[in-house]
């Protein structure tokens, strides 16, 4: 039962495990996509409430962007800022209390175009414009791989954006005015994320989706060759203090679980088994100080909810100390992204 749904997903209750942890959500999305054949086609404000209001104390949460609500005319640079300006409603409207005490969106994170070079700025400006004491920078995504099978996702396609010089005078740009970038790539690019970072020191980068592991396509049934190249690749990248990682992304189907196609959704016993090995590798590289717990929700809402994933995002974590297991939960989403909740 592929993508089965709430309902699906209402298959396996639990209780909620240490129900008082405080959490900053670091990363989930909104989208109407209704025109499109996915799972999760629309998940706006109502339907985030629902799963932080599941059971956990989740006090803030991260919004990253998704290429949804972009304007529809006007310069094609300026079109993302329509993102924003979205979401900057449905954080006020979460501000009201009507959607319960979690501080949704607290934080914006929007896209421009980096290859703009020095140029971005004005796109910068228009995106802290249209959400002044939410906005804290962009994402570009930058994925790629050379087999035709692996979905090219980035958000401009090209090849070895991390490396080129205009790729690199945007983001100085972006340093310069104080905002962070989200790091969105396949693992086999994790060694230019190490080198950008570098050359851009003074950038805060937040890694996501424990730095993109693909075990499907080409890379399925080879773990013995794609994880050594992932663990070498994310150690280049803890190596730059600048960079910050995201502890989640695991419940898309092309980390290679089978969660998604399960009759009965996985409970979080098992999950945080499975997850322990990529997690606490993460943390060993980084430190808990610099990594973040991540719902990536809807996207990994196609293997598990909201509630069984905190669960076991607790469960794999309770072998860290209480002060560890704040920074993972909250306090590093909250340094990083100037949250006050």
């Amino acid at each position: 039962m592929p993508f089965g749904g709430n309902d699906w997903l209402a298959l396996t209750q639990e209780e909620t495990l240490e129900p008082d942890i405080p959490i900053c959500d670091p990363h989930h999305h909104f989208w109407d996509f209704r025109t499109q054949r996915i799972p999760y086609q629309r998940y706006l404000l109502h339907e985030l409430a629902d799963d932080v209001n599941s059971g956990h104390n989740v006090k803030s949460t991260v919004f990253i962007e998704a290429r949804s609500m972009y304007r529809t005319d006007g310069p094609e640079e300026m079109r993302p800022v329509g993102e924003v300006e979205f979401v900057q409603g449905l954080a006020a409207a979460s501000a009201s209390g009507l959607y319960g005490p979690t501080k949704i969106a607290a934080a914006i994170v929007g896209h421009a175009n980096l290859n703009l070079g020095d140029a971005v700025e004005p796109v910068l400006e228009a995106l802290h414009a249209a959400s002044p004491n939410r906005f804290r920078g962009i994402r570009h995504s930058v994925t790629w791989d050379p087999h035709p099978e692996v979905e090219v996702t980035s958000a401009h396609r090209a090849e070895g954006q991390l490396l080129s010089d205009n790729f690199r005078a945007g983001a100085r740009v972006l340093a310069r005015m104080g905002m962070s970038l989200e790091a969105w790539m396949y693992f086999p690019q994790l060694p230019e994320l190490a080198d950008f970072a570098k050359a851009v020191p003074n950038l805060p980068i937040i890694l996501n989706h424990i730095g993109g592991l693909l075990r499907v396509g080409p890379y399925a049934n080879r773990d013995d060759e794609v994880l050594a190249t992932w663990r070498e690749g994310l150690a280049a990248v803890a190596e730059c203090p600048n960079v910050n990682v995201k502890l989640g992304g695991v419940g898309m189907p092309r980390t290679g679980m089978d969660w998604h196609d399960r009759d009965t959704p996985i409970g979080s016993e098992e999950l945080a088994e499975s997850m322990a090995p990529f997690m606490n590798y993460c943390i060993e590289q980084f430190g808990p100080d610099r990594s973040m717990f991540e719902s990536n929700f809807p996207v990994d809402k196609v293997g598990y909810s909201y509630h069984v994933m905190y669960n076991a995002f607790k469960r794999l974590s309770s072998g860290y100390s209480d002060s560890e297991r704040a920074s993972m939960f909250h306090d590093t989403a909250a340094r990083v992204y100037r949250v006050e909740d």
